[in-house]
């Protein structure tokens, strides 16, 4: 059951394999078995891709639900017995990671010292079924409705540029001159759709788009502030990567008048992964973590 439910997430043998830690041809045995067992076909299978049947899909929704129980059931007991234990994959970009989860991860392991975390530490859109992934921390609107989203608040953003750069091209006014032949920005590209993304601006009402001019677009945030710092134009990024640099004078606030649009963030996780307590113990460690720093949130008013 376990391994035919990997298979239909990953969409192939191999990947729920290599999920599984066990051999392409042990997998594809046991769903061989399972078919023969339950004699129903509950996948299509070609060179190049695996597909569910109807029959396979009805299996598939009932043997989430099944699963989900017997995790839950067994991290109950582990829990009476010692309290929560076991291995969570997370994923975090690189300055949420290195600025806010690392630094108190200490906290967590005070309370919970037999869980194991791994973390990814990656800007890139990760498939949380296809790569086993637990839960997620993300950036921005949550696009796939099959994922459980956390709302954990709206990042505040502010604009910035080196004192380098403000001495060469003087101090921007007003956010349209961005886009003119006296002003640069350091600009960030979609990892998932490639394309360059806008700075927009609020104020008294009024959103405001601008795609300045740049030398230089990156899809990596430990880089892009590395370039704002070197110079290379204004930059838009969260307040809690900046505060640092700003109180060190390396980076200077402009635009003032106008605020950046905050970016919601959120803890995901598939459906799927029924939270059991090692899960439901890092959401909420995460969700307490996130509150209790109210300098990274949007002021209303």
């Amino acid at each position: 059951m376990e391994a035919f439910v990997r298979v239909v997430e990953s969409g192939t043998f191999t990947k729920a394999a290599d999920a599984l830690g066990r051999p392409k041809a042990a997998v594809t045995r046991l769903i061989q078995q399972l078919e023969a067992q339950l004699r129903v076909k509950l996948l299509h299978r070609t060179t190049r891709r695996v597909t569910v049947t109807p029959e396979g899909m009805t299996y598939y929704q009932q043997a989430l639900r099944l699963l989900g129980e017997v995790r839950e059931l067994e991290a109950t007991l582990a829990q009476t017995r010692s309290g929560p234990r076991g291995r969570l994959r997370v994923e975090s970009s690189g300055t949420i990671s290195r600025l806010l989860l690392v630094p108190a991860l200490p906290s967590f392991y005070a309370r919970y010292p037999q869980m194991h975390i791994e973390l990814g530490v990656t800007d890139r859109p990760v498939d949380l079924l296809a790569e086993n992934v637990d839960c997620a921390i993300r950036g921005g609107g949550v696009k796939d409705d099959s994922l459980v989203a956390r709302h954990l608040g709206d990042l505040c953003y502010l604009a910035c540029a080196s004192p380098r750069y403000l001495e060469r091209h003087g101090v921007p006014r007003h956010p349209k001159e961005l886009a003119g032949a006296s002003h640069a920005v350091v600009s960030y590209f979609s990892s998932l759709s490639g394309k360059e993304l806008p700075f927009v601006f609020l104020r008294d009402g009024q959103r405001l788009e601008v795609l300045g001019r740049s030398q230089l677009t990156l899809n990596e945030t430990n880089a892009y502030l590395a370039a704002g710092l070197a110079g290379l134009g204004v930059m838009i990024a969260p307040r809690f990567v900046l505060e640092p640099h700003l109180a060190q004078g390396e980076l200077v606030p402009v635009l003032e008048g106008w605020q950046p649009e905050p970016r919601p963030l959120f803890l995901v996780y598939p459906p799927s992964r029924q939270p059991g307590v090692g899960l439901r113990v890092f959401i909420d460690w995460t969700m307490e973590l996130f509150a209790s720093r109210p300098s990274l949130w949007r002021r209303d008013g």
